[in-house]
């Protein structure tokens, strides 16, 4: 079958349109081989070439002073982060094979963020991870959040890495389809990184690490389609990940880059070979003559497309300096490695493979990548009809609870804003003994980096909720959010990664959600000073039953603390300490989770943002730390006033005693989740230097109470509760929905 020409059909079955058939007839000057069209229906998918989205990624910024590599040049983000080192970060997603097989799907997502990483020349020292799954009481769900946390957990303690933070969020629209994105992020020397690339003919090209097997061909085309009841029959599309092997591949990868025999080097993620092949001959402006039947294989008998399309895991391409390779093989041998010679660079500036010496497939390197002959489209979109909606919400037709403290209540057992406990206890967040929150909390991670003054601060933010809602304001919050997360953390925001989880891209409301955001994205991360350094695009996470996701482009962000003193954590410290709420109130509830599960509302725009003002506000937090005038700092985000001041109280057993101000429903002023606000408390003796900065700052701050020792919560005389109490339920929502 693969020598046969194929036709539209066989093109069809593969996910590539018939133009794309005409134009690889076009670019071949014949009718391609199966291997052949099999190798173009994976590099032109969406996941590997994003041809629907890559016209509107082009627009986000993507200059910045400590940027040493911008968006899609290597494999990763490198960022400058001073005293003669760089930061290497992503975030990618796995969510298609997380929706059918949990376990392996979220296990490899994690070992191929990680070889993104070190593939670079970066040993990683953080990883996190952002989750959305369906309604907490399905069956279906509690088998997906189980098998996706395991899986996170199995292998990122046995790769011995610390997970250093996260998000999970529970919505109905993620029923069928969840989200699994996961960051990563390494330290390197700058000047001591290494490229994807290729050149120097003669030179061998080296497969390294586990044997290759059957599992995960055409995995990019996969995740390039709707879920549907036959996607169970693309369970071969999922990977399977070895944690142990890859750490082995780790520490092999790392010493071959220091021998100076490597030219070049790519993980094989998406599309395996052909992917490494391709975009490491077309970068290089060279070719590659590869022998299939030299690639070590898992399983007899496999077929050239099997070989070339295979994504099995923990493996490497490496183009080595011709004389140089028995210093690598003995480097592999020493780890106990696969380490075999496929083939050669050409100057042909063409891909050509031959199976037990015959020519099985012959295509341009250039033709197949982004950038090169791969299509680009510009696709049509248009905004939704339920935006209007959105926009008719008005607060009015809300009625204010009598028992405010029965919101209250409500929000602390909700799955959405109770502790993530049960999940990150099942990851090891202090192996490697550099994150610096473990046991300090904060509401960015927080890693020390050896022998300097600083540390790299790291989150990932997106409320889904308020990109469906508004998908520009939406993102921009996000951007927002994991800003402020960072500042408040006492670092100073510097880089973004993204991962783009859409529906599918030829809707044209959905794909107006995915520009919007872009939009969103972009404003933000101008006015923030983070440059996008690259991430992923995932569309088609919608199923022909449920519909499509809410929109959640994951915001993974890189801080930077250049004195770790400056580390700030959320919890109370003392008695009597004054609590201080930074950034403007407002009446308004929109898009909160107050709204949406208590008053079970589905329709409103995205909740109260100023971009201008949100800078602002996070620029007088930044002095504040700085000139050590605060004691803690916590963001208003989910839950609202009352979830920050709660989340403030608990880690020490504090209570506090608040007032809200007049003027404001006083369920928008505990439960709204308008942005730019920050809770911070502040010490008696410091409070006359603390309003002296704030009042020159121009940026809004009230007096809201203090910190109390009767572990009670006050609000406007009433009591809401104990502390402890109420961290009991908080701490253990999640393990009464899924158990221990």
């Amino acid at each position: 079958m693969e020598n046969q020409l194929t036709t539209v059909e066989t093109a069809k079955d593969l996910g590539l349109l018939p133009e794309e058939f005409d134009r690889i007839k076009e670019i071949l000057g014949r009718t391609p081989n199966f291997n052949e069209l099999s190798v173009f229906a994976v590099m032109w998918s969406e996941h590997c070439s994003y041809k629907n989205s890559i016209v509107w990624l082009k627009t986000l910024p993507k200059e910045g002073h400590r940027m040493l590599a911008k968006a899609g040049e290597e494999n990763a983000g490198l960022v400058d982060i001073g005293d003669g080192l760089a930061c290497c970060f992503k975030i990618e997603s796995h969510n298609h094979p997380s929706a059918l097989e949990p376990y392996q799907g979220a296990a490899t997502g994690v070992g191929g963020i990680n070889r993104d990483i070190f593939t670079m020349g970066a040993r990683p020292v953080a990883q996190l991870n952002s989750l959305r799954f369906g309604d907490i009481n399905l069956d279906r769900t509690k088998w997906l959040v189980k098998g996706v946390v395991k899986g996170i957990g199995d292998y990122g303690n046995a790769f011995g890495i610390p997970t250093v933070g996260g998000e999970v969020f529970f919505d109905e629209s993620f029923n069928v389809n969840p989200l699994v994105n996961a960051m990563s992020a390494g330290i390197v020397k700058v000047g001591e990184t290494v490229s994807a690339t290729s050149y120097g003919v003669g030179n061998p090209v080296y497969i390294v690490g586990s044997a290759t097997g059957k599992d995960g061909i055409h995995g990019a085309a996969f995740a390039s389609k709707d879920i549907t009841e036959d996607s169970v029959n693309d369970l071969p599309s999922v990977q399977v990940g070895d944690p142990f092997q890859e750490k082995l591949l780790l520490e092999a990868t790392l010493e071959v880059i220091k021998s100076g025999a490597v030219i070049g080097m790519q993980d094989m993620g998406a599309a395996g070979i052909i992917c490494s092949n391709s975009e490491m001959s077309a970068k290089g402006e060279h070719g590659m003559r590869i022998d299939l039947d030299k690639v070590p294989t898992r399983q007899e008998n496999m077929k050239p497309w099997e070989i070339l399309l295979s994504e099995s895991q923990e493996r490497m391409l490496i183009v080595v300096e011709k004389g140089k390779e028995a210093v690598v093989e003995a480097i592999f041998d020493k780890w106990d490695l696969n380490c075999a010679i496929i083939g050669e660079v050409t100057d042909t500036k063409r891909l050509e493979y031959y199976m037990h010496g015959e020519l099985v497939a012959d295509v341009p390197a250039d033709d197949l990548v982004l950038g090169g002959g791969a299509p680009v489209y510009h696709r049509e979109y248009r905004e939704p009809a339920y935006m209007a909606e959105h926009r008719a919400f008005k607060i009015e037709d809300i009625q204010e609870p009598a028992d405010l403290k029965a919101v209250a209540d409500h929000l602390i057992s909700h799955p959405n804003i109770a502790s993530k406990r049960w999940v990150y206890n099942q990851y090891d967040s202090m192996v490697g003994t550099l994150n610096m929150t473990t046991n300090r909390p904060s509401d960015a991670g927080v890693v020390d980096v050896r022998g300097t003054d600083k540390a790299l601060a790291l989150t990932v933010d997106c409320n889904s909720r308020y990109v469906y809602a508004d998908p520009e304001i939406g993102c921009s919050i996000a951007v927002a959010e994991a800003a402020r997360n960072i500042v408040c953390a006492g670092g100073e925001a510097v880089a973004v990664t993204n991962c783009l989880n859409f529906g599918n891209p030829y809707i044209p409301e959905i794909y107006w959600q995915f520009v919007s955001a872009i939009k969103g994205m972009g404003a933000a991360c101008t006015k923030f000073d983070t440059p996008v350094t690259g991430g992923n695009v995932s569309f088609y996470n919608q199923s022909s039953d449920e519909g499509p996701v809410f929109p959640t482009p994951t915001i993974g962000m890189l801080g930077i603390l250049d004195n770790k003193k400056t580390l700030t954590t959320l919890d109370f410290k003392a008695e009597d300490n004054l609590i201080y709420m930074i950034g403007e109130a407002q009446n308004d509830i929109a898009a909160s989770q107050y709204l949406a599960s208590y008053h079970k509302v589905e329709k409103y725009p995205a909740p109260y943002f100023n971009l201008d003002k949100e800078f602002d506000m996070q620029q007088s937090i930044k002095g504040l730390i700085v000139e050590g005038l605060i004691d803690s700092a916590h963001d208003v985000a989910d839950g609202g006033l009352f979830i920050a001041l709660l989340e403030s109280a608990m880690p020490n057993g504090f209570g506090f005693n608040v007032e809200t101000e007049e003027g404001f429903r006083k369920d928008a002023y505990l439960f709204g989740e308008a942005q730019g606000r920050v809770v911070v408390s502040v010490k008696p003796e410091n409070q006359e230097a603390f309003v002296e900065f704030m009042s020159t700052s121009g940026v809004d701050f009230t007096l809201l109470g203090t910190v109390t020792t009767n572990d009670e919560m006050i609000i406007d005389g009433q009591s809401f509760g104990k502390v402890p109490a109420a961290k009991n339920v908080y701490d253990n929502v999640l393990h009464s929905y899924l158990g221990e």
